[in-house]
């Protein structure tokens, strides 16, 4: 039978494979933005705020902060990454008000983070860095994973799954439902409470998504062929 230590180097190796995905899953619009030349009416926010996430979140995973989480810092340094990266192109393409609003958020974000690591390690001994980092990222994942919250809303209203990808939310319920258990296997409430809460979410949105998926199908199968106009 294997060993508690490997059951929870597992469950962190298969959210950091889900939460890949998830970071993969906005290079379509990135694409778009590309060819375009522009952002239109797309916000870049969204990823200001995914940065600040994954940067408390690497810290928190770092052994400076917490024990045996160095899967934390992996998948959120690389999801760090990610988010830069987006962030660059939005900047590239976006209109000059909005490059100098995202711009100024962006130092913003860098600045706050910098100085909740400096601040955590040079004034704040074991175990209290580590709860005050460990609560300040569990306010950004319930913050991250509520963020779902209005397009559900919106496929409640419109009866429709088109702004609901179902592999997006699979891969969040994946993800959010590993960590989950690499929380409770490391006895580690700050990564079990805020991804149980994403898993439950999760399965919401799975829920919706088969329902009104259904509910889409029986609406265009029962449309007429052909239609009569007077």
């Amino acid at each position: 039978m294997a060993s508690e230590g490997t059951w929870h180097f597992a469950a962190g190796i298969a959210g950091n494979l889900f939460a890949l995905v998830l970071f993969l899953s906005p290079i379509p619009t990135f694409v778009k933005v590309r060819r375009h030349k522009s952002t239109e009416q797309f916000s870049g926010l969204p990823y200001i705020f995914a940065l600040l996430n994954c940067l408390i979140c690497t810290w928190y995973g770092l052994p400076i902060v917490s024990d045996d989480n160095v899967l934390l810092t992996t998948v959120n340094g690389t999801g760090a990454i990610f988010q830069l990266f987006y962030i660059c192109i939005y900047i590239a393409y976006s209109k000059k008000e909005a490059q100098v609003k995202t711009v100024a958020m962006l130092l913003l974000v860098l600045c706050i983070f910098i100085a909740i690591a400096m601040v955590s390690y040079e004034f704040m001994k074991q175990p209290l860095r580590m709860m005050f980092i460990g609560c300040l990222s569990v306010v950004s994942l319930v913050c991250m994973f509520a963020s779902p919250l209005s397009i559900i809303r919106l496929v409640v209203q419109t009866n429709s799954v088109e702004y609901m990808p179902f592999y997006l939310s699979l891969s969040t319920f994946l993800m959010s439902t590993s960590f989950f258990a690499y929380g409770i296997i490391g006895r580690d409430p700050f990564v079990s409470v805020p991804n149980g809460i994403g898993s439950f979410l999760g399965i919401i949105q799975l829920v919706l998504y088969f329902h009104y998926s259904g509910v889409s199908r029986r609406s265009c199968d029962t449309q007429p062929l052909l239609s009569s106009r007077v």
